[in-house]
């Protein structure tokens, strides 16, 4: 769940970026008295996510400014469709124009993006999941997006989940423990109530890290017909998660070997902005308008 704190953390960093000093030229050249009707305008299809976030960015410059969307996050949209009306002083509406639209678009082609490979892999039982491949200080939103299109959140930090991947494995085994006792050792300081996930990147490795109670294991860069065999032998005493080299393309039959998640760094860190329009109309000033 988004939570409004990380909406307004999120948006007031950016805002303060964009106009540390205010907004010169709007100041300078649009009468503070102007009001501004403006509509979020897609220019092409795709799956909305970010209404609250677009919201904000405009509630933060100028709290007299109102915003309306008129879709969900979550909801898909055709090119043409009006997605969000924005009224009020026309200055704090140009002012907040750039940065709600970004955050606007960067989160609908995550959406829109993840909503394709969940296309892509219905039917297989596997779930697509996003990684902490993240733009810094923007996780929250960009995972986010991630629901919207259907897909599911990986762990959410370091903090949150144990995860072994193949560089604390070969620390671990430096001194010649074995990957079995490495796990159990570590294991044993964890709560009960975290799940542990161990990376692997040859078939070679399962029996150990089976043999050593976790909980998931991931096939990272594994062949296909490596896949099927890496299921067959974990053989539903681990949730099996498949990562690595995961495209579009590639992704269904990925998920047909019968892994049970599909993490896809792509997600996040691939996505294109979808084209969407701010198109204002500035009203006169009332005293300008009757002089």
């Amino acid at each position: 769940m988004l939570t409004r704190p990380e909406i307004e953390r999120v948006v007031a960093a950016a805002l303060a970026e964009d106009a540390p000093w205010g907004d010169v030229t709007a100041e300078a050249f649009v009468p503070a008295a102007a009001q501004a009707r403006a509509e979020l305008v897609a220019r092409e299809a795709g799956t909305f996510s970010g209404g609250d976030v677009f919201a904000a960015a405009f509630a933060l410059t100028d709290a007299a400014i109102a915003v309306t969307v008129h879709v969900a996050d979550g909801d898909t949209f055709a090119a043409g469709d009006v997605l969000a009306t924005v009224t009020g002083p026309a200055r704090g509406v140009l002012t907040a124009e750039r940065i709600g639209l970004n955050f606007v678009q960067r989160m609908s082609g995550i959406a829109t993006l993840t909503s394709r490979y969940v296309a892509a892999v219905a039917g297989t039982g596997a779930r697509i999941a996003d990684t902490r491949k993240t733009t810094p200080g923007l996780r929250a939103i960009e995972r986010h997006a991630v629901r919207c299109g259907g897909g599911h959140n990986h762990r959410h930090s370091l903090s949150d989940a144990v995860m072994v991947k193949d560089n604390h494995l070969a620390v671990l085994t430096t001194a010649g423990t074995s990957i079995t006792d490495a796990l159990r050792s570590g294991m044993q300081s964890v709560p009960h109530t975290m799940r542990v996930e161990v990376e692997v990147d040859r078939l070679e490795q399962i029996p150990a890290v089976l043999a050593a109670g976790v909980d998931i294991i991931m096939l990272d860069n594994f062949a296909l017909d490596d896949l099927r065999t890496g299921v067959a032998l974990i053989a539903g005493r681990a949730v099996v998660e498949a990562s690595g080299g995961v495209s579009l393309e590639t992704v269904e039959a990925i998920a047909a070997t019968g892994v049970d998640v599909v993490s896809v760094g792509a997600l996040t860190h691939s996505a294109r902005a979808i084209d969407l329009g701010l198109d204002i109309r500035v009203d006169a000033a009332p005293e300008a308008a009757t002089s």
